[in-house]
């Protein structure tokens, strides 16, 4: 019998010709950044830097306080063009932990990718095409698909509970830049008109009467910012609901506070939720959002550890394209295989910027978006490999080459779906309609931007007003 298989092949050695696009393993060090090189931490004791309490306390809320705690570190020119930012483009309030803060590179603030999402400065922004025409506050129109008042039912068996509408750190692209945070010259928050309590009731037994829903998605805001006797309340009331079967709790703190999840408080109540959990036969999981490398450290990875150990099902990241941060094959192998390495975390979702107001700078193209899907692809194991998400409004989720049709001349590209959300119910033309997505602006050719000046721009205006 001869051989057919071809023996003549050169292994892949460190001696190879050619390097791989990307090369593993991670050569950056795992440890908790030092915090006493910011001037305004540099008395900080370890026992304070680990202590919640400590880190809300010193959380930074405006302007005057991020240059007292940076000092020097802050360059003037940086610090005028947040201010103007502030004054005049600015969706989200600032809110800052000092774990957070940590995790920049106080070296060279203008470029770091932390400092770019989540403390943004006038000079990110574009200046040839600052807004989509489309970009709108609610862009996902999640309010118009509340069952009750800060329950979204978009999707058949599945629901988003928004429980609260703050968070322990104010990311500057937040999606739900209508509703959460505190007011900006540019955005006057929307306020929930029912009082919390009550609220939450109402949800409770709206997923009761509705016998469909057996996924429920428990965010605001971020549940590091409700008491843990009031989370552990309302999450066991969700468990003990029969046709509730999964259960994430969302929350970005994780990872930006993540002291809060390691107090003796919050370790015991998501203790108890788990066991009750088990009993109940309900997967429990935490979802956090990293959108850096940088972002993770070992007081990060302790904290998703000790949810696993205690009999969450998992620690998942959902985070965000974002151009400057994680745009780059780099960047974005580098973070999920931290996540997975260093954190325990699974990387999940990689979501496309959604089209709010003032985010073009950090929006990719679903084209760019497909090619990086496509870089990405046969580093991470298959179960962890991340699928990045167009969240297409009034349709749901999208894996990025889901795209029924796309012109990438005027960067549109269209969806369809195959189920109706709670408004269309009645609409018989809901699963034969294709759903618009636009791309940035800047990233059309120069043809594209032309019919964007003279047309799209008045035809939007139409679309938005009717």
């Amino acid at each position: 019998m001869t051989n057919e298989f071809n023996t003549d092949y050169t292994p892949a050695t460190e001696e190879s010709k050619y390097e791989q696009p990307y090369q593993y393993p991670l050569q950056k060090e795992f440890e908790e950044p030092d915090w006493t090189r910011i001037p305004g931490f540099k008395n900080a004791t370890r026992w304070e830097w680990r202590d919640a309490t400590w880190q809300r306390k010193n959380t930074v809320k405006n302007l005057r306080q991020l240059k007292d705690v940076l000092g020097p570190l802050m360059p003037d020119d940086l610090a005028e063009s947040i201010q103007k930012d502030m004054e005049e483009r600015a969706t989200m309030s600032m809110l800052l932990p000092p774990q957070m803060i940590n995790t920049m590179n106080t070296d060279d603030l203008w470029t770091d990718p932390v400092r770019i999402y989540m403390l943004p400065a006038f000079a990110d922004r574009r200046t040839d095409f600052p807004n989509h025409p489309h970009a709108s506050r609610d862009s996902l129109h999640e309010a118009e698909m509340w069952a009750v008042e800060g329950l979204t039912h978009r999707y058949p068996t599945k629901v988003l509970a928004e429980l609260l509408t703050t968070c322990p750190q104010y990311c500057g692209h937040c999606t739900r830049m209508d509703l959460v945070g505190k007011d900006t010259p540019q955005v006057k928050k929307l306020k929930f008109e029912i009082k919390q309590t009550d609220r939450h009731e109402l949800m409770i037994e709206y997923i009761r009467q509705n016998k469909n829903i057996r996924d429920v998605v428990v965010s605001g805001g971020d549940i590091a910012n409700l008491p843990p006797e009031s989370l552990e309340a309302f999450i066991t009331q969700l468990i003990k609901i029969p046709n509730v079967k999964d259960i994430r709790l969302a929350s970005k703190g994780l990872m930006g506070l993540p002291q809060h999840f390691l107090q003796d408080k919050m370790l015991k109540a998501m203790e108890r939720l788990a066991l009750i959990a088990r009993q109940n036969d309900v997967d429990l999981a935490l979802h956090t959002h990293v959108n850096h490398a940088n972002q993770l450290t070992p007081l990060v990875a302790k904290a998703a550890y000790e949810l696993l150990a205690m009999g969450f099902r998992d620690v998942r990241n959902q985070g965000v394209l974002l151009r400057g941060v994680n745009s780059t094959n780099k960047d974005l192998l580098d973070l999920c295989f931290t996540l997975l390495d260093k954190a325990h975390i699974m990387p999940y979702y990689f979501y496309m910027c959604d089209m709010i107001p003032n985010s073009e700078h950090w929006r990719l193209s679903v084209h760019e978006a497909q090619k990086l899907q496509h870089d990405i692809m046969g580093y991470l194991p298959g179960y962890a490999t991340p699928r990045l998400l167009c969240d297409v409004p009034f349709v749901g989720k999208r894996w990025v080459h889901q795209v029924a049709e796309y012109d990438l001349e005027k960067g549109i590209s269209y969806w369809t779906k195959n189920y109706r959300t709670s408004i269309e119910l009645n609409d018989p033309q809901a699963l034969e309609t294709r759903y618009p997505y636009y791309d940035p602006l800047y990233t059309l050719p120069e043809s594209g931007q032309q019919w964007w000046q003279k047309e799209g721009i008045e035809k939007a205006k139409v679309t938005m007003v009717s």
